[in-house]
Formats: C-alpha cells, structure tokens, sequence
C-alpha cells in the first residue's frame, strides 16, 4: 500500500506539474500575441489592399472580446478616417506600392466628410500615374462614392449597385404609446427640435419635414456633384430616379444595369479580378491560388509608415459618437474622460489645439464639462480650432463655442441649437391596472418624479423652466462665440439643422476645410512653420492588443470582405429597423438628463445591424414594465 501510494502522489505531481506549465505556456503566448506589433517586414512590392468590411470612423472603439464571444458573431471592421488617408498618402510616394485595390464587403459605409477624404487620397495615388482598382458584389452609395475615384470599377456578375440617396423613414411611436397607456412627457425649447416627435406624434411634423427636405436636398447635390466630377460619364440621376427601367433594359441583370449606367466598368468574378490586378502589381510569390496578387496589408503597411512625429506638438482631441456623461469611449464621448483626456495635456507643451467633432450631441451636462476643459487651454492663449468632420449638431456645436475658429465641410451637418428632456410616467396604465399611489408630502415636490402617479404641475413647471434656462445657456454660449445677438442665434437656432455651407452663411462656421486646414491654420497662429510641427492625438487609447485581438475575431484583411447580393442587401434594413427601436426606447427609457441632441444627423452606427437588434424584445419588455 505504501508503494501505491507514492506511485499515486507522483502521478498526481506529474500531472499538477504538467498543468502548471501548460498554463504558464497559454499565458506566455497570450501574452506574445497580445503584445505583438504588425510587422513592417509584411511590406512588400505590389499592391495596398485596402478591404473595406466595416464602417470609416473618426475614433475607433475599443473592442470587448467578452461581448463578442457572447453575441456569437464577428465585430464590425472599423477603419479610422486619419489612418486611411495617411496610408493611400503613402502608397503615392511609395515605389514599392503599384496600385491600390479597393475591396468592399457587405456591410461599408462612412459619412460623407470621411468619404471625401478619403476620395481626394485616392485622386493624389492615380495623379501619381498609379492606378486604383475597385470590387465589389454589390455597390451602395458609399462605395460607389469612393469607387468612383478608382481607374477601373469591377463587379461580381451576379451583383449590382444601388443608389439610394440620403433619407428615408422612420418610427413614430405617438398612438403605441397612447394605446399602452404610456404617457412621454416632453419638455423642450425649438421649434425644429425633432428628437422628442417619435414619443409625441404619428408623423414628421412640418417644421421637421422642411428643415430635412432642405438638409437632405443639399447633401443629395453634393454626393451628386462629387461622384460626377469623379466620374463623368456615370449617368447618375437617371439610374438614380428610375432604377427598374435600367434593370429592364438589362433584362433584369442588375450588374449589366450598372454597366450601362456608367456605375462600374467591367464584370468578373474575384478570380478574374485578381488575375487582373497581378498584371500590374505583380503574382503572389507564394501564394498560387487562382486569383492571387502581391499585396501589403493596412496594418503593417501603417506600421511602417507612421505618422510623423518630428516638431513642435498641436493637440488633436477627438470628440466622436454621442456625448454621454462619465468615462465612455473612445467611439462615444464620455465627457469626464475627454475632459481628463484634455486636463493631462495641460502639463504638455502644445502649441495649439484643434478639437475634432463628430457627433450628434447629447448630454448637456458631458458637453459642458468638455467646454470647460477647452477653456482651460484656452486661458493658455494658445490658438484652438475646431475642425468639425460628418456632424457636428446641437451638443457638437455646443463643444464648438470655445474655438477661435470653426472649420467644416460643405457636407457638414450642424447646428441643432436646441434642448429636450423625455421623462415617461405611467399613471394612466396604473389606473387601469387598479394600482394607485398615496401618501403624506411636505412640499408640491415631496416624492418626485412619481412615474406611476404621475407628476403634479409644479413638477412639469419646473422641468419646462429647467430646459429653457438650459436653452438660453446655449443661445448664451453660442452668441459670445460667434459674436451674435441672441435674438440672431435664436433665429438660426430653434433645433434647425443646417449642413455645412448654410452654416457658414448664417455665421456658425468660419470656413471651409478639413482636419488639415485646421491644423495649418493653428500652426500658423502659433508662428510654425512647414516641417517645424505635427499633430498629437490626445487620448489614442486604442492598443496594439485591441488591433490584434480585432484581427483574430474580424480575420485576415485578405479574407474580410465579405460578400452579399441585392437582395441581401435589402434584408439588412429590417435589422436596422430594429437597431432604431432599439436606440429609441433606450433614449425613452434610459436614465439621460437634459439633452442637446440632434437624432436625425446621428452619425453611423458602429456596430452590425445584427448585433444592434439584439435586446430590441427585452427593452420593450422594461418599457412595458
């Protein structure tokens, strides 16, 4: 027995021995992996692939690999606007880059602003006698407003293209509400302020339809113009008006449609795509799949290319994603963290600043906490800029007001002066549920908000009160920025949502001009010249391990462009649909105070639509509860 016995323990050390060390190799490697950098030693002669399956965005953000595995499915690429455009910027000068090779996947899409971009990057590879090539199964309007700039435009025969144009529909809850005995009560200031009209009404109110009607005619002629002077022979506003007389005149072959109208050049499939780029950029050395082509990917291609960073410093802090209160973000802009993000710069020796927005507003409370922190430079009397990118409306106008001068875009969506809180009660479903409330009060407040009694008029008072004094901040703030009366700031303010260029006409914005423009103009208010300066993004928390740990669960860059056709592409609207009844139950529901919040020029989405409407049912259920 003895002898067994020590036989055992040893069999069990061996085995405690084995499993100590096979954790200590998982951890070792988690930890190479994680800590490994894309390799500037992948640059190699030929092509810059650029697979575009996701959505270009201003900050990406961090990825939790927790809440992908639970959701079962892949992230959403996300392509950062400064990264791309330094990386095509590259590619022109760069002699080992040939072409560059445009592929889009099922799901792309960016703002205009961030298109354009990234467009004019495209317009300096081919100034450079370089080609650009372009594929895809199926074109929407987003890629072929970037495809547009490509030498050749490729198509998979069983694909097509569509062009859909700005707008569209969206819900309004008013009679559900009224049926569910749910009483949303709204307290605003602006008479364009259409964020609250879903929880009130039953449709688009007039004041909303004209301010959209003029918005989304703008962009509509400014995504037309960009597009035709990129490619003129495109016949655009005829495929665009009238898309089953092309598609009949094709006898129903969508891709052929697209030929016809000048969207695309060729059909192929991938296999005859990529013979075609390996005649310009050369075979694949060792890979001799069909198809194949020499090629760097972003990652290591931006690895060994990085920005510059010689000169004096001009702060970059991007303000991205809806302004929430507390630490959220990057992607989201968490006012404490931002105005940490900003308070820890103070210690640097920037010689400017240029504040980048991208956002449709939100917490006026987040949105002046960043305020203040801005001023905090400014009491610095450096130069500060604000370079506004896709949208910049109602909270990201009020980050604005600082700035010694306001760059933007003409597709630039702005101004949406105006605020509202959404508080629901629930007194009507109560009573019909035979549940009441009493009780002893003190004051006309004592116990407020009561959602299931109800709210007693020196509680709606106050709370009307609270949004219009919030409301004359804003015309406050606004009017000492643009140096403007308030009855003027009133005038262009009332929740209007204006796009760039009317802006700049009524006063909001100063000039024309992307982050660049804004940077150029800041070092030259600090007296810096060419070379002498570069731009420090402040707060770029987005690690080597979230780049890496998005390429294991997203894949290869190769292999990322994921396909769908015309009727696929149609199906991903019913996901959005739920991704909007999400988003607005959760603004009904959710614990949000006073709003500077402009729904309708929300930027894109950052996440899947599949993974959006998850959870849809369970807000509901707590709205219904």
């Amino acid at each position: 027995m003895s002898f067994a016995r020590k036989v055992w323990h040893l069999i069990v050390a061996v085995k405690d021995g084995l499993s100590l060390v096979f954790l200590l190799l998982f951890f070792f490697a988690l930890y190479a992996l994680l800590t490994a950098r894309p390799s500037p030693a992948s640059v190699r002669e030929g092509a810059l692939l650029l697979s575009l399956d996701g959505v270009v965005v201003e900050e990406k953000s961090p990825l939790d690999p927790f809440a992908v595995l639970f959701s079962g499915q892949a992230p959403t690429g996300e392509y950062d606007v400064q990264e791309l455009v330094h990386a095509i910027d590259e590619a022109a000068e760069d002699d080992r880059i040939k072409a560059v090779v445009l592929e889009f996947g099922a799901v792309f899409g960016g703002g205009q602003v961030h298109l354009e971009d990234i467009g004019a990057a495209l317009e300096r590879v081919r100034a450079a006698k370089k080609p650009v090539l372009s594929y895809a199964t199926v074109y929407t309007d987003d890629s072929v407003m970037l495809a547009s700039h490509a030498s050749e435009i490729w198509i998979d025969p069983l694909g097509g293209a569509l062009v859909l144009g700005p707008g569209g529909n969206r819900m309004y809850y008013g009679d559900l509400l009224k049926k569910l005995d749910v009483n949303a009560r709204v307290y605003k200031v602006g008479t364009y302020k259409s964020a609250v009209e879903p929880y009130i009404l039953n449709a688009m109110s007039p004041e909303a339809r004209e301010n959209y009607t003029q918005l989304y005619g703008s962009m509509w002629a400014e995504w037309q113009a960009h597009v035709k002077k990129a490619r003129p022979q495109v016949n655009l506003a005829a495929f665009a008006q009238n898309p089953a007389e092309w598609f009949a005149r094709a006898g129903g072959d969508a891709a052929t449609a697209a030929k016809n109208a000048g969207l695309v050049d060729k059909l192929g499939d991938r296999v005859q795509f990529g013979r075609r780029v390996a005649e310009i950029a050369g075979e694949d050395p060792w890979d001799k799949l069909p198809g194949t082509f020499a090629f760097t990917e972003l990652d290591p291609w931006l690895a060994d290319k990085p920005m510059p960073d010689t000169g004096d410093a001009i702060g970059v802090v991007t303000i991205a994603g809806e302004i929430v209160d507390g630490d959220a973000g990057p992607g989201v802009a968490g006012g404490d963290r931002i105005a940490r993000v900003l308070d820890e710069a103070l210690e640097s020796d920037l010689k400017g600043l240029v504040v980048r927005v991208d956002s449709p507003g939100g917490s006026v409370l987040a949105s002046e906490e960043i305020r203040r922190a801005i001023l905090r430079h400014k009491d610095r009397k450096i130069p500060i800029a604000v370079s506004m990118a896709n949208v910049a409306a109602s909270g990201g106008y009020w980050v604005s007001t600082p700035a010694d001068r306001i760059f933007a875009e003409p597709d630039t969506i702005t101004g949406s002066i105006g605020i509202f809180a959404v508080l629901p009660t629930f007194e009507n479903a109560a009573a019909k549920w035979g549940v009441s409330t009493d009780g002893v009060s003190t004051t006309p407040l004592s116990g407020q908000p009561d959602l299931i009694g109800g709210l007693p008029p020196e509680a709606d008072a106050l709370m009307q009160a609270y949004i219009e004094d919030g409301y004359s901040d804003f015309v406050d703030r606004v009017g000492k920025a643009r140096k403007m009366t308030p009855a003027r700031v009133d005038e262009v303010g009332q929740g209007r949502v204006w796009d760039g260029g009317t802006a700049r006409q009524v006063g909001l914005v100063d000039q024309y001009g992307g982050l660049d423009d804004a940077l150029a103009w800041v070092a030259g208010q600090a007296k810096l010249g060419d070379g002498d300066w570069h731009a420090e993004f402040l707060g770029d928390e987005t690690g080597t391990s979230d780049t890496l740990l998005r390429r294991m669960l997203v894949g290869d860059e190769a292999e990322r462009a994921r396909s769908s056709d015309l009727v696929g592409m149609f199906a991903l609207q019913r996901n959005r649909a739920m991704s909007q009844l999400t988003a607005d139950l959760g603004r009904l529901t959710g614990t949000k105070g006073m709003q500077a919040y402009c729904l309708e020029c929300a930027p894109i989405v950052r996440s899947t639509p599949d993974s959006e409407a998850q959870g849809w049912m369970a807000k509901l259920i707590a709205l219904l509860t």
